[in-house]
């Protein structure tokens, strides 16, 4: 691993390890570096090089929220009266346990949200009674997401 630029660039080796961890984070080091044919101190000594890097950080376990009666995710787009109003209002949105992803945006919305709700009534008591009580949102654009096609990270 090079860093140059403020741009950190990988070898093949670095690759590989990563592949081999976004396809399952709990996979052994020890397997790992057999298959690579390097050392299992020579894997951690690089994943600590790549950590304090920013390159990555950390895992974690993905749960599926279909399991937990999750069934409905949906897309919102807020207007904000003012563009200052932003910071307030994203801590109010962080308060609200369905919003799981939040974005500053461009274009017509000034925020996009991502939420999970159990089904289309909880979603319409989160928008009516959580999201647009918010002081400042003038107005939401809600897209239900029908099916989720693509998962993936950035490849390696």
């Amino acid at each position: 691993m090079k860093l140059s630029n403020n741009k950190v660039e990988i070898d093949g080796i670095d690759k590989e390890i990563l592949r081999y961890l976004m396809e399952d984070a709990r996979k052994p080091i020890l397997e790992i570096a057999r298959k690579i044919g390097i050392s299992g101190a020579a894997i951690h000594q690089r994943l600590r090089k790549l950590e304090s890097s920013g390159l990555i950080s950390g895992s974690k376990f993905i749960i599926n929220p279909k399991v937990l009666g999750y069934t409905t995710m949906a897309f919102i787009g807020i207007y904000l009266d003012k563009a200052m109003r932003n910071p307030e209002a994203v801590k109010q949105l962080k308060e609200i346990p369905e919003v799981i992803e939040c974005h500053f945006t461009t274009g017509n919305w000034s925020i996009l949200i991502k939420i999970l709700c159990r089904d289309n009534e909880h979603l319409m008591s989160v928008l009516n009674h959580k999201i647009q009580t918010i002081e400042g949102v003038s107005r939401t654009e809600t897209f239900i997401s029908l099916d989720q096609q693509i998962d993936r990270q950035i490849g390696i």
